[in-house]
């Protein structure tokens, strides 16, 4: 332990990335997040060499387990197709593993890798006690009948049960995983352990569920920007707005825009995206997206003044003051950056995990963008969930009003923490900083407190 606290802070973080490219090949969205966050640790560890001493890096960037598990099921026409499940519980020094469930094609373990290293950071800065994890499927749930799908759930669930519980590791949905998979799911862990309990948050409020859990995250993301741009002398009041994606955290990231007197004027899915000057009809885009799930070229078919557009990545050409990225991870490389900040946008809030790449962040901080980075901003979603558990764990249900401002005071939470701890550090202003230390900071206390383990 004495050499190794002899090791400079610089050189201790670059020795742990480069162990973790060797141990983790083909995993670029993993080492993405990991750098992005250990270098911003560095005066961390120099006021705190302790940490370098008792290994909290190494042990942080290791999950304290993966399981990887094959999922057979038979679709309609009676064929067996076999898909492959993902569950990485990274950490649980806060509190049981907490994380979605992701359903997609993209998904093998180094994005979920990512996504649970992530969430380690995210759950922390709720202040709420829960540790990160994540997992999921390359199953895909488009196209596939309710037949289909709740098959593949309960094949799922019959290996994945025997890893989770109400005070172990409490998945959640996200991207392919809505309240219907969450019910097929749900409905399994019933039917093989007998135990009525809180394993599963998004839950429909029928049997447990939560009010508000569904807007969660898009009204978290915005909760954060508003406090974010009233600390700036700003506000989202007649300010135009661009919210890449169409699932439900972009919805209701518009829904609470327009509430506040903002103007989204473009959404978009993996095909494309539509434009219209004068405002997203949201009802619109619900009936598509939620009730008809097709394509959001469909809007153009009820609005004929708006314009669709191929490619997703054209949204970020669009004039506008704020821009929410809430698709999916690296999005918004340099190229779109350097065309916000052309075009006048000031704001950039993240309500996708990690949708910018580092050289987009570094534009965004050389032109002083007032940017919310993922683990801050879309946090809302994790800390609901976090509040379905008490309110499970308690058999009892909050209004809607009373869990809408607990959200609304966690993310005002999470931005002053986020800012006072980036001052603290010498860097005002660097919202990346600021989330990547504050968050960490808590975890690596309770490991420090509980050992080597």
């Amino acid at each position: 332990m004495a050499s190794a606290a002899r090791e400079s802070a610089q050189a201790h973080v670059e020795r742990v990335m480069e162990t973790g490219r060797r141990r983790n090949p083909h995993a670029p969205e993993f080492h993405q997040a990991v750098k992005e966050v250990l270098e911003s640790l560095v005066p961390v560890l120099e006021r705190h060499p302790e940490f370098i001493e008792v290994g909290i890096l190494e042990r942080i960037v290791e999950p304290e387990r993966q399981i990887i598990f094959r999922v057979p099921w038979v679709d309609d026409r009676g064929v067996v197709q076999v898909n492959r499940g993902f569950r990485v519980q990274f950490n649980s020094a806060i509190g049981p593993y907490k994380g979605g469930l992701r359903f997609h094609p993209s998904v093998y373990l180094g994005i979920i890798k990512f996504l649970g290293f992530e969430q380690i950071f995210k759950n922390s800065l709720t202040g709420l006690p829960i540790g990160g994890a994540k997992g999921g499927s390359d199953f895909d749930p488009k196209g596939k009948s309710d037949g289909e799908v709740m098959r593949f759930c309960q094949s799922f669930m019959t290996e994945l049960y025997r890893h989770i519980g109400a005070d172990i590791d409490v998945p959640a949905g996200d991207i392919g995983v809505g309240a219907r998979e969450i019910g097929f799911l749900y409905g399994q862990y019933k039917r093989i352990t007998g135990l009525y309990t809180g394993v599963l948050t998004g839950k429909g409020l029928s049997y447990g569920g939560s009010l508000v859990r569904t807007e969660a995250t898009g009204y978290g993301l915005v909760y954060f920007m508003e406090e974010m741009l009233r600390e700036a002398g700003q506000s989202i009041a007649g300010k135009t707005v661009i919210v890449s994606g169409s699932g439900n955290v972009a919805i209701y990231a518009t829904e609470k825009i327009h509430e506040l007197g903002g103007k989204v004027v473009a959404m978009s899915d993996s095909n494309g995206y539509v434009y219209e000057p004068d405002g997203i009809k949201l009802a619109t885009v619900k009936q598509i997206k939620e009730v008809e799930r097709k394509r959001i070229k469909e809007y153009v078919n009820h609005h004929p003044t708006a314009k669709y557009s191929e490619s997703c990545r054209g949204i970020w050409g669009i004039k506008c003051d704020i821009a929410l990225p809430c698709a999916t991870q690296n999005e918004i490389d340099e190229e779109a950056a350097r065309l916000l900040v052309k075009n006048g946008c000031f704001a950039v809030g993240e309500g996708a995990n990690m949708p910018s790449t580092p050289e987009a962040i570094k534009v965004f901080q050389e032109h002083g963008i007032l940017f919310g980075p993922a683990k801050a901003a879309n946090a809302g979603g994790v800390a609901t969930s976090a509040l379905e558990m008490t309110q499970n764990s308690m058999r009892y249900s909050w209004t809607f009003e009373e869990v809408d401002a607990k959200l609304k005071q966690i993310m005002v939470n999470i931005y002053r923490n986020v800012s006072k701890t980036a001052k603290e550090y010498g860097m005002p202003g660097n919202t990346v900083a600021g989330a990547n230390i504050a968050g960490f900071l808590k975890v690596a206390n309770a490991m420090m407190a509980q050992g080597i383990v």
